[in-house]
């Protein structure tokens, strides 16, 4: 199973869920920069409230405008934006019980400052907490892989690449996938529906190291592989159906 995802600093709860269910990452490194997306911003949420949020970003420059691609933006000012954001990380967690694991967990995400590439320390803050969790799945870079232009193509293609028989597809990605491509290359789409409830509560808005520092790495690690609690795949029927060129089953809307 592949998913394909741009690099997310401190990732959601839900991206975050999404990779750890799959077997390759694909790193989708080659498409245009969105200052509105997450690619060098997260939401935190304060330890003992995850409604009470606040932005966390790292100053981007885009050395071609709005056409910068996301492997090309550059960290404006790196070492004060380290500084800053391992600053206001330790703030937000430090009275966690599991702070000191997760302190040293990412000190590679400090390192990668040094690169002056934003994606980089979007990528590694995503593979440290994979890591914490005990994912064993593999990292891939799609502007290493081949692949045609079009959306829908692009991501059977990527997976496909990857050596992949399915497709872990988001909530929001089923309202626009084609999934003619995917039928072509005998690939089968699983779209993926994360709880409500819970932990889930807020795990479309915050980052994931809320949910770290609350339950620790192995108590997160538990709720994602226990089954009364890891997100859901559709069931197999509305896969076949899409995977043949069926519409959008009302299961995996929005």
């Amino acid at each position: 199973m592949c998913a394909v995802h741009q690099p997310n600093l401190f990732p959601r709860l839900t991206t975050l869920a999404k990779l750890f269910a799959a077997d390759t990452w694909i790193v989708l490194d080659d498409v245009q920069f969105t200052r509105r997306d997450y690619q060098h911003r997260t939401r935190l949420a304060a330890l003992t409230d995850p409604d009470r949020t606040r932005w966390l970003s790292i100053p981007t420059h885009l050395p071609q405008g709005r056409q910068t691609i996301i492997k090309d933006a550059l960290i404006a000012y790196p070492a004060s934006a380290r500084r800053r954001t391992e600053a206001v990380i330790r703030q937000e967690y430090r009275t966690s019980p599991h702070w000191p694991a997760l302190q040293t967990a990412l000190e590679p995400v400090w390192a990668a400052f040094d690169t002056g590439r934003t994606a980089a320390v979007a990528e590694t803050s995503t593979r440290v907490l994979l890591d914490l969790l005990g994912w064993n799945g593999h990292v891939l870079t799609a502007s290493g892989l081949p692949a045609r232009p079009e959306r829908s193509e692009r991501l059977a293609d990527l997976t496909a690449a990857a050596g992949a028989g399915t497709y872990l597809c988001g909530t929001g990605g089923m309202t626009y996938l084609d999934p003619a491509p995917f039928t072509a290359r005998g690939i089968a789409i699983a779209p993926f529906l994360p709880p409500a409830n819970g932990i889930w509560a807020s795990a479309r808005r915050v980052t994931a190291l809320w949910a770290l520092a609350h339950l620790g790495p192995s108590g997160l690690a538990a709720r994602l592989r226990a089954p009364h609690h890891q997100p859901g795949l559709a069931r197999n029927r509305s896969l076949t159906w899409l995977a043949h060129g069926g519409g959008q089953p009302s299961t995996c809307g929005g």
